[in-house]
């Protein structure tokens, strides 16, 4: 996928591996991948100007994941938000996809083409008729 225009992805999980991980294997396909060890963290971190996608686990301690994109919602109603986890949410409203782990990684490099793609089309302008 061309990255023309694209911002970057915030990536919010608690497990050290499972982020370090996730975000190098996002960087090799040209994603620009800033990381929080926590939701609270990711909403000191989170700019609707730099951040295209969030993708997130659900369980961790403190705010879950599920709270983390009602808020992302809430600021930035166009941010797509992934949920990358094992533990499912109960509220799936405020979320464009889930992936339950485990889960290969290249079906996360699909679902970020996929949120992305989705949201360069409903930007582009409507042909005069």
């Amino acid at each position: 996928m061309e990255n023309s225009g694209f911002r970057g992805i915030l990536l919010v999980d608690d497990d050290d591996v499972c982020r370090i991980t996730t975000k190098w294997f996002l960087n090799n396909f040209g994603y620009a991948v800033e990381t929080a060890r926590s939701a609270e963290q990711a909403l000191s971190l989170f700019d609707p100007q730099n951040h295209d996608v969030v993708i997130t686990d659900n369980s961790m301690s403190g705010m879950n994941g599920t709270e983390l994109a009602h808020i992302i919602k809430l600021r930035s109603p166009s941010t797509a938000v992934i949920m990358y986890t094992g533990s499912p949410p109960t509220d799936e409203s405020c979320l464009n996809v889930i992936l339950k782990r485990p889960t290969h990684l290249l079906v996360l490099k699909d679902a970020v083409e996929k949120v992305l793609t989705a949201s360069l089309s409903d930007s582009l302008p409507v042909p005069a008729s």
